[in-house]
């Protein structure tokens, strides 16, 4: 007779029926002492059965719990450590050992693991989920006048650089692939190019605004990236169709697209933000004050989604119109005190469930040894092209603006991606393309490199930008006639 051990156990349930959860732990109670290493497995039962007893809510109430722990305990160790950069590297860092613990053939947590991040749905939980609250959330600390004094740079930036940029990744990817010999089709190199460009505005306000970095400075990154968001869906989707489609655009369907999305998310944001204005102006009840904002990121975001047009950009507009109009005329005193921290407190629990879902992403990406190759260097391609691409506008603008010495080095270094451009990724089907020599489908590959850039984005560039911001503060107080970053002499 077999020797009855915990690995037994745990093998024979995986080969059971639906009842399997119940007789196992019986059985498994029945066999065995209780002792530190029977109590692990035990554990590892639980979670082999978790999607038996869980649905997806208690899959997030737990992960957000485990989020707000390693936020809690990342202040209690170092102030100066940004919870979302020390979430996302725990998240990593358990993923990758569940994924070793796989590779040995050790209870097949990762097998677990990844069912779990692929119910709760992470392109459908982002974009049609959380994304209108935390983008609501950033635009009501936009100040109008300090983004009327940076109006040109941000319209170049997120319209301009980002066009460039997916052009410039795409070709200097396609020329990278031919050398080692590895056919890819261009459009697909232009499609990862369209989903990588456009900074992130939930990775972007979640990591530099937190540094208080000065104003007009902050406000170019922030207010890029609040932005960029029109223009990069426009183009992702333009490409997603040529490449997935099977038709090639035409003039008239791209600014047909253009003015739909953009621009009718935009005039969709200011009809919502003077409902928003109006009901909240009519009452004089503190808490009803408050919860009245909900319904912009809530209702207001999927109507915008029902009505086809950009919800990112009318969460923006509405979040500016209500942080700078609402704020000061309809607000009672009592609510404009408390309207910014209700507001701060939803954003940070939401970023903490966000940034560890990043984190486990890792578990959803499938690559070959070859395409590690790839995966590596769009890194450093992504970082030259986004420098290219600001360095040509910027030499235009500098001729008749001052502008610190650093400001190139921050809007490289500080355009940070995230969920995003994973949502993204993630929206791409599998089986259309398989790419010969790297033994990998298109859609792995453009997961794989985009999660390689999110990552090095917000581990690396995160934890390393406090330093560019702290010089160019520095270098700000040494010029005299400079005010702020882009603010003319």
């Amino acid at each position: 007779m077999e020797e009855v051990t915990p690995i037994n156990v745990i093998t024979l349930q995986l080969q059971s029926n639906e009842f399997a959860p119940i007789f196992s732990l019986k059985f498994f109670l029945k066999t065995h002492f209780i002792n530190k290493t029977n109590l692990l497995i035990l554990a590892a039962l639980l979670l082999l059965y978790s999607d038996h007893f869980m649905n997806i809510y208690t899959y997030l109430c737990f992960l957000t719990t485990i989020a707000i722990l390693i936020s809690f305990i990342t202040r209690k160790l170092n102030d100066n450590i940004q919870y979302t950069i020390a979430i996302t590297a725990t998240s990593m860092a358990g993923s990758l050992f569940l994924v070793l613990l796989g590779y040995f053939g050790w209870f097949n947590l990762d097998d677990i693991a990844t069912r779990v991040i692929e119910r709760i749905d992470f392109k459908d939980f982002l974009l049609n989920g959380i994304l209108g609250f935390l983008l609501f959330a950033g635009a009501l600390g936009i100040k109008l006048p300090v983004l009327n004094n940076q109006k040109w740079e941000i319209t170049t930036f997120a319209l301009f650089s980002t066009l460039a940029s997916t052009f410039f990744i795409g070709f200097l990817l396609y020329g990278i692939a031919l050398l080692f010999g590895w056919h890819i089709d261009l459009i697909y190199c232009i499609l990862f190019g369209a989903l990588i460009s456009p900074d992130d505005p939930i990775a972007v306000l979640a990591i530099i605004k937190n540094l208080k970095a000065p104003k007009r400075l902050s406000m170019q990154v922030e207010g890029e990236s609040l932005f960029n968001d029109g223009i990069g869906l426009v183009i992702f989707t333009t490409v997603f169709a040529v490449a997935f489609g099977g038709h090639e655009p035409t003039a008239s369907g791209i600014l047909h697209l253009f003015f739909k999305e953009a621009l009718g998310g935009i005039a969709f944001g200011l009809v919502l933000g003077l409902f928003a204005h109006y009901l909240i102006s009519a009452t004089d009840d503190g808490s009803l004050e408050i919860l009245l904002t909900l319904i912009v990121p809530t209702a207001g975001f999927m109507l915008a989604n029902l009505l086809h047009v950009s919800g990112a950009l009318a969460m923006v507009v509405a979040g500016i119109l209500i942080g700078n109009w609402t704020r000061y005329t309809g607000f009672s005193k009592q609510s404009q005190r408390y309207l910014d921290h209700f507001w701060e407190m939803i954003d940070h629990f939401l970023n903490s469930l966000l940034f560890i879902l990043i984190g486990l992403a890792i578990l959803l990406i499938h690559v070959s040894w070859q395409g590690l190759i790839l995966i590596f260097l769009a890194i450093p391609v992504c970082l030259i092209c986004r420098y290219a691409s600001v360095w040509l506008p910027f030499q235009v603008m500098k001729r008749y603006r001052k502008y610190n010495p650093y400001t190139m080095k921050v809007l490289t270094w500080g355009a940070l991606r995230g969920g995003l451009a994973l949502a993204m990724a993630l929206s791409i089907p599998s089986g259309q393309f398989y790419i010969e020599g790297l033994e990998m489908d298109v859609r792995d590959l453009i997961l794989g490199m985009t999660y390689a850039v999110v990552a090095f984005s917000i581990l690396v560039q995160g934890m390393t930008i406090e330093t560019l911001i702290r010089k160019s503060k520095e270098a700000t107080m040494r010029e005299r006639g400079y005010t702020g970053i882009g603010l003319a002499k």
